[in-house]
């Protein structure tokens, strides 16, 4: 007879879902990083309460694994390797790998956990038989943003690695992430790949690593609908010479389809001559909360805190011809006034000069990108993070989505 057994449930549910909450939030407009470290605190004293009475609550959170979802797998493993007890990690490591929502759980966990708890068993994992433990292995130093030394080049130079395609490209984009300079020629090989996947990541690391001149070799996955699309657009903009980039948006503005996407890209690409179009834009309902987003990005400045908004209009016929993930992605963005940011506008576009790249209302040239990274809305951390591990060779990418801030030197 368990008498803690209803707070301890309850523990295990609340932990569960604040980490899908924060899974969430890390890609979400409207998140500071005050606000996920609040979703931090309320998850981790689930977390120690759990922990609090382990022999108690592990059967609960075992009796939790029936959902086979993310939550899960990350409640379980975390009690698992702050338990210390072989049985129960082996557990929780074999449930986390058994589908891919868990695996997210699982190496969030190992991100998630102090390195004393986890450093070991990362180890154990690379030196395993398994392949999925070696992807597990390198999903965890991804996380962390750690290096794994010779083990990385041990996995790169073995076929049945590579043949493993989830693990050959975490361990290609981790070079990019870590910039580990002594693993190009790797990049080199995998240019050459048959695999879409497997090109798009040497293509991403070796951009990240300085070769910009790559990013001629996003025009595919740029261009038409892929897996890689929303991350091909991000580094795509940011790196292609800025007359190639605008003759890049006026072949994707040939296909209305792709009108979110041309917002976006002007967006990411920063010069001001676009900013009366994305005005124009914030008056059609569909495209009008991305456009001020966009207009955002390269101005720097915020909507709501201006008072640059408006309640939510009337959607009802836009809706109905939307499709889900596309009402989905907009629903946290505020609605912009077309009157008051052409207002703004007018008063403050003189200072922006056509024909050079802003960010967050600066030069790109005289940004910094820290303090923007420190305490910035989580998109604008991912895209301070890319621009700042791009113009600084040795800078690693800095994990936006981790639970403490990596270190910025």
């Amino acid at each position: 007879m368990n008498p803690f057994r209803k707070v301890l449930e309850q523990h295990v549910e609340d932990a569960a879902f604040l980490w899908v909450l924060r899974s969430a939030a890390v890609d979400q407009p409207h998140y500071l990083t005050s606000d996920i470290e609040a979703l931090e605190q309320r998850l981790n004293a689930n977390l120690d309460g759990i922990v609090a009475s382990l022999q108690r609550s592990w059967p609960l959170c075992c009796e939790a694994t029936s959902f086979e979802e993310g939550g899960e797998a990350f409640v379980l493993a975390v009690t698992a390797f702050r338990s210390l007890e072989f049985e129960k990690i082996k557990f929780a490591v074999d449930f986390g790998v058994s589908n891919p929502n868990t695996f997210r759980g699982l190496v969030s966990a190992l991100g998630w956990l102090p390195g004393s708890l986890c450093h070991e068993w990362v180890k154990k994992f690379f030196s395993s038989k398994e392949l999925v433990h070696k992807y597990l292995a390198i999903a965890a130093c991804s996380v962390r943003r750690e290096s794994p030394g010779d083990y990385l080049i041990r996995i790169l130079e073995r076929a049945d690695c590579c043949a493993h395609d989830l693990l050959y490209c975490r361990s290609l984009r981790l070079i990019g992430e870590l910039k580990l300079s002594q693993c190009v020629p790797f990049l080199e090989k995998g240019l050459e790949a048959d695999s879409k996947s497997v090109r798009f990541w040497s293509i991403w690391s070796s951009i990240l690593m300085g070769r910009r001149h790559l990013a001629v070799l996003l025009e595919d996955y740029v261009m038409s609908d892929n897996l890689f699309r929303a991350q091909a657009l991000q580094l795509a903009f940011r790196t292609l010479p800025l007359e190639v980039a605008k003759t890049w948006i006026s072949r994707l503005s040939q296909d209305e389809a792709n009108l979110r996407w041309v917002i976006q890209a002007t967006g990411i690409l920063g010069d001001p001559h676009v900013v009366p179009w994305l005005l124009e834009m914030s008056k059609n309902p569909r495209y009008a909360r991305i456009a001020g987003e966009a207009f955002g990005h390269i101005t720097g400045i915020d909507l709501e805190s201006h008072d640059l908004s408006i309640t939510v209009p009337d959607i009802t016929e836009f809706e109905a011809d939307a499709e889900p993930d596309e009402i989905n992605a907009d629903e946290n963005l505020p609605w912009p006034s077309y009157e008051k940011l052409s207002a703004v506008w007018q008063k403050y576009g003189h200072s922006f000069s056509v024909g050079k790249r802003f960010f967050m209302g600066k030069a790109l040239e005289k940004c910094d990108f820290r303090d923007t990274i420190i305490s910035g809305y989580q998109r604008h951390r991912q895209a301070a993070a890319l621009e700042f591990a791009l113009a600084n060779p040795e800078q690693l990418l800095v994990n936006t989505s981790a639970r403490i801030l990596a270190h910025i030197d």
